[in-house]
């Protein structure tokens, strides 16, 4: 097994224990002689099941940003000799699913094998034909999977479809990985809208800004370095990340005028389309000089109520996508859950709001948000004046407060992060 992949299944175990003991055990050669030590204990009986499937969500992961908006998916051929025989990941422009390239590179080989893969095989007509029928053809002898496809025209059709052809089937282990790798893409293709992740950095008392914030806009223009980020690098690395693992990014225009941002994803990682930069504008106040309009190729799409004509034609000359939606309320603010309806149109599959006090406390109220990743550094800005997470008048009670369920506590140097949900996104 490539080392790469023992290192993802390693750090699996050390980060969450989501990936087993045994994995550890199976390390023997590792460097670490703590692992080593280990290595004399006996393995479960579904040791290489979970082996083979750990590789199946590494190579699942490739296709982040390559995927959208179809599921991100791994398929691992292994012979009765337990010789890997197929490997391959799916990416949506390759068209292929991974089973039916797996199934190329095994050949003959696939005849009585067993396929590894972190979804349920697709038993429908798509882009592709169903990829169960070539499962079948090839003579593959047992199937084992993370978990069943969400898409109501699977969820367990492909797996009866495969036990009906004599093949056994097997499903659950991993599935904790396997449902976060494709949640977005579970919410989408139940509901047809994105997957909405509200995040946003602050300090430990939830202030995301100083009073009365002096413009980092000189400062970004020349390439200057900034000094007022809340966390630090390591933190502002991940949110790169996260912003690579989203289709688009949605911020109010107060943001905007305030710290002139790219919003762009600068992960590094390759990615099918770009990340697309939503902006609430609701009187079209976008500066034209803004480094969003500056850069923008048709990935810019700002979201108003009021257009004036000539405004608009001006940032649709400089490649600026202009939608209008009726107003939510008399400010004119678009209603977010229009926004929502729309990106999905657009097949959208996952939506990151890093908007200011505004937008976070109008998306929280619509009740939009599925999930928040919410980074804290050790200060504490205090005051009355300094902008807090979510503003506006808040909720009536802590029952009606939204509750987080299922958090999950990161470490980024001194920084941390808490990930939850306010939604399931299976649901």
């Amino acid at each position: 097994m490539p080392k790469i992949l023992w290192n993802h299944c390693l750090r699996d175990f050390l980060r969450d224990t989501s990936c087993p003991l045994w994995l550890l055990l199976l390390a023997g050669r590792h460097k670490n002689s703590d692992v080593n030590r280990m290595s004399s204990y006996p393995m479960p009986n579904h040791d290489t099941d979970e082996l083979f499937l750990c590789q199946a969500l590494d190579l699942a992961r490739q296709g982040i940003g390559l995927t959208s908006p179809n599921p991100c998916v791994g398929a691992v051929i292994v012979d009765s000799k337990g010789q890997v025989v197929g490997t391959g990941s799916h990416t949506y422009d390759g068209l292929k699913h991974a089973e039916i390239l797996a199934l190329e590179q095994a050949g003959e080989k696939a005849r009585g094998a067993t396929l590894y893969i972190n979804l349920e095989p697709c038993s429908h007509q798509g882009r592709t034909a169903p990829c169960v029928d070539a499962l079948i053809a090839a003579g593959i002898g047992r199937v084992v999977a993370c978990m069943e496809d969400p898409n109501p025209l699977v969820s367990g059709q492909g797996f009866a479809k495969l036990r009906s052809a004599g093949i056994e089937v097997s499903f659950g282990l991993l599935e904790e990985q396997a449902r976060a790798l494709n949640e977005s893409f579970a919410k989408y293709i139940s509901h047809h809208i994105p997957l909405v992740t509200l995040k946003a950095a602050m300090t430990l008392d939830g202030k995301i800004a100083p009073p009365q914030k002096q413009s980092t806009n000189s400062a970004a223009r020349s390439g200057g370095t900034r000094t007022d980020w809340i966390t630090g690098e390591s933190a502002r690395a991940h949110v790169q990340e996260l912003r690579h693992q989203h289709d688009a990014i949605l911020v109010g225009v107060g943001t905007v005028i305030a710290d002139d941002p790219l919003l762009t994803d600068r992960s590094g990682s390759p990615r099918r389309r770009p990340l697309l930069r939503v902006i609430l504008d609701a009187r079209l106040r976008l500066p034209a000089e803004s480094r969003l309009a500056k850069t923008a190729q048709e990935d810019v799409l700002i979201l108003c109520s009021f257009a004036e004509d000539e405004k608009k034609k001006q940032l649709q000359k400089l490649g600026v996508r202009v939608h209008q939606l009726p107003p939510a309320d008399s400010d004119g603010r678009p209603d977010i859950s229009a926004v929502v309806r729309l990106l999905g149109q657009m097949e959208i599959t996952s939506l990151m709001i890093e908007g200011g006090a505004t937008v976070n406390a109008a998306a929280l109220a619509d009740g939009v948000v599925d999930k928040v990743f919410l980074y804290y550094a050790p200060r504490i800005l205090g005051g009355t004046t300094s902008v807090p997470f979510a503003g506006g008048v808040g909720f009536a009670s802590i029952s009606d407060a939204p509750y987080v369920k299922s958090a999950r506590l990161h470490r980024f140097g001194e920084d941390f992060a808490i990930e939850g949900y306010l939604k399931d996104p299976y649901a």
